[in-house]
């Protein structure tokens, strides 16, 4: 990557970094594990009733309004507060990115990349303190919080290691007599929105891909999980960020959001969450206002209303496990998560008795317990919404299975299953959100095709089948950005399963692969001829450059 805005460049040899390997997941069977889980929740709790501030260049402002972060789980239980921003401080902190760009982006990308693994270190060392603060702030299971910061700490170190790569100048054709080289160089101040789903992962993985790759950048998390949001930039200020390289902007969409999207220094847009949120995005980024120096690049992942067959000589023991995690993982509220189970009708009331009767097994209730199952949705917004889609699916389909919450305070919703759901129906077509699956049945393979790709988006989807020939269509003919086969639908590794849609889903980003810190900058050719006769070394006196052989000159027109 050009490393000076005057296209001088660092050839030092780049630090060599171990090959990457994905983070491995806690093992809570062990004791010990177990034991650090609840000693960083007890940690947590102890820790309840702070105040976070902006972080904008090296000021960390107030505006003198909050936001409470609450425990979905125990909404009268506070974790702390977060600063609500201004749109003075938004455009403080777009000046702040400006101000700190030409240095950022003057630093070496190995330099830069060397931040990234320290930032994925020091997660490392917080690891069990940070999936706590996930269990209290968004209502994850031991588990589901601890894969997100596994996948957090892949994100860093993957980006870092392919920006050792990317940032290489490279030769495009050999040429006799002429040497041409493609760089790339940052696309400028970037905005990322991320969403509390994978408070840190997906908030990681969008921000450092933009710092790495050079861009500085302002971070807006959601408002439900703007803590873990707090705690990134905090490591990230420890790991040797300079100042306004991160800003860190907390708040509500509606007060700063549309600012900084229409904003006209901001270059970029990082975004994951709704679609409805999403298309807005996509349409202001095709506007240019005025004082708008570039076109603004969009990097859009939206939802799904995502797919998985069950062929009638499907490992239904795989297929019952698989179709369980992928619905019901963090109360499907994940943008991969199952919402419509396509089973073919030779084998659909053998696994839909088998799938009510291993539902039935899961446990819903607070998630800071280490058997937790399904623990709350993330707010009372999304818990009335769930509850309506409930209700609706009552008058739509047949009510195979609905379990039983906890009582009183939280904001659960037990899983529930809709049988004999057509594909019509609202819940077969909307997305939820929510512990709500709908089952649909095939009369065979090809009517299962056609309803999985009967949707506006193009997310994941998946088959459970041993038919190599049913296998091998269905990777033709299913129309979605992560196919899996007989394997969960959710779960994607950085590197392993880059991840990302289309149609309505986005626009076919791929998180975690080779090809993502692409959207963050611009390709740039550098041709230089070198047959030139003569050269004009630099006087070191400061004055004018002085030829070093007669009849010929710097530019290689001889005789002038």
């Amino acid at each position: 990557l050009a490393d000076g805005a005057n296209g001088d460049h660092d050839h030092s040899e780049p630090t060599m970094s171990k090959p990457f390997a994905n983070e491995p997941p806690v093992d809570f069977t062990l004791d010990q594990s177990r034991q650090a889980m609840r000693d960083a929740l007890a940690a947590e709790r102890a820790a309840f009733g702070k105040d976070w501030p902006l972080v904008i260049g090296s000021e960390t402002p107030t505006s003198g309004q909050w936001i409470d972060s609450v425990n979905p789980a125990k909404p009268s239980e506070k974790i702390g507060r977060v600063t609500a921003a201004t749109k003075e401080q938004a455009e403080a902190a777009v000046q702040a990115a400006l101000a700190a760009a030409p240095g950022w982006r003057a630093t070496p990308a190995d330099k830069r990349a060397a931040i990234l693994d320290k930032m994925a270190a020091l997660m490392r060392e917080e690891r069990y303190r940070l999936a706590a603060l996930e269990v209290f702030e968004v209502g994850k299971a031991w588990v589901e919080a601890d894969g997100d910061l596994a996948e957090a700490i892949d994100f860093c170190e993957f980006y870092a290691a392919e920006m050792r790569q990317l940032g290489r100048p490279q030769a495009t054709f050999a040429v006799p007599g002429e040497n041409s080289m493609q760089e790339y160089i940052p696309r400028g101040v970037g905005l990322v929105i991320a969403p509390w789903n994978f408070p840190l992962a997906i908030l990681a993985g969008m921000t450092v891909a933009a710092l790495v790759t050079g861009n500085t950048v302002v971070m807006k998390p959601a408002e439900q999980s703007s803590i873990v949001a707090a705690r990134f930039m905090d490591l990230a200020r420890r790991a040797g960020l300079p100042p306004g390289v991160l800003n860190l902007l907390t708040g509500h969409g509606e007060d700063v959001g549309e600012f900084l999207v229409n904003h006209p220094k901001i270059d970029f847009i990082a975004f994951t969450g709704s679609k409805e949120v999403g298309l807005k995005i996509w349409e202001a980024g095709g506007r240019t206002g005025k004082g708008q120096a570039q076109l603004k690049k969009v990097v859009c992942e939206m939802g799904g209303k995502n797919a998985l067959i069950i062929d009638e000589d499907a490992d239904l023991d795989e297929a019952v496990v698989g179709a369980l995690y992928s619905a019901f993982g963090y109360q499907g509220q994940k943008c991969s998560a199952l919402s419509r189970l396509i089973v073919l009708e030779a084998c659909y009331d053998k696994f839909l008795a088998r799938l009510v009767e291993a539902t039935s097994n899961l446990t819903t209730q607070a998630p800071e317990e280490p058997a937790t199952n399904v623990g709350p949705v993330v707010d009372k917004e999304a818990y009335e919404r769930i509850k309506r889609y409930v209700e609706i699916g009552k008058g739509e389909a047949r009510l195979a299975f609905e379990g039983k919450a906890p009582e009183g305070e939280g904001y659960f919703v037990a899983p529930t299953i809709f049988a004999e759901v057509p594909p019509t129906a609202r819940v077969a077509r909307e997305e939820i959100f929510g512990p709500v699956l709908a089952v649909l049945k095939a009369k065979d393979l090809t009517e299962a095709i056609a309803f999985a790709n009967d949707t506006e988006f193009a997310l994941t989807g998946g088959l459970y089948s041993r038919s190599p020939a049913n296998i091998e269509r269905v990777k033709r003919e299913l129309t979605v950005g992560n196919l899996y086969i007989n394997r969960t639908i959710t779960g994607a590794i950085v590197a392993r399963h880059p991840f990302g849609g289309f149609k309505m889903s986005g626009g076919g980003t791929k998180a975690g692969g080779r090809d993502y810190l692409l959207n963050f900058v611009f390709p740039r050719v550098v041709t230089e001829n070198v047959l030139r006769r003569g050269f004009a070394p630099v006087d070191d006196s400061g004055g004018d450059h002085k030829l070093a052989q007669a009849g010929g000159t710097s530019g290689g027109m001889p005789g002038l």
